[in-house]
């Protein structure tokens, strides 16, 4: 299963982006779709989840900024971030699961300047 990311940019710290993660099928297939970021030289961290449910769930890095939805028409995942701040810079992955599988996208960077 190929996870495609995308949204990624430059903006400055208060800005707001959205980023997309959209599979090929079947998104509610996906018992959970979630959203990661990596700081360079540091561990990968999580930032948000969706259940096939449509149960969310953040890091309190992140809890009244960052809203995670999707568009079941289009099978996309979307992460939208608000009030960014220069340590939310990083690549931002997306990852889902179903049963044991667990499949990841290719990062979308994004960078907030000061």
């Amino acid at each position: 299963v190929q996870l495609q990311a995308s949204g990624g940019g430059l903006v400055q710290a208060g800005g707001s982006l959205r980023l997309s993660c959209a599979v090929p099928r079947d998104i509610l297939s996906f018992k959970t779709m979630a959203w990661y970021r990596q700081h360079p030289g540091k561990q990968r961290e999580w930032v948000a989840t969706m259940t096939a449910g449509g149960t969310t769930d953040y890091p309190d890095s992140v809890k009244g900024r960052f809203t995670v939805s999707r568009e079941i028409a289009r099978n996309t995942m979307y992460l939208r971030m608000n009030n960014l701040k220069p340590e939310d810079t990083g690549d931002y992955y997306c990852k889902a699961t179903r049963g044991t599988a667990q499949y990841w996208g290719q990062g979308t960077l994004v960078t907030v300047s000061s």
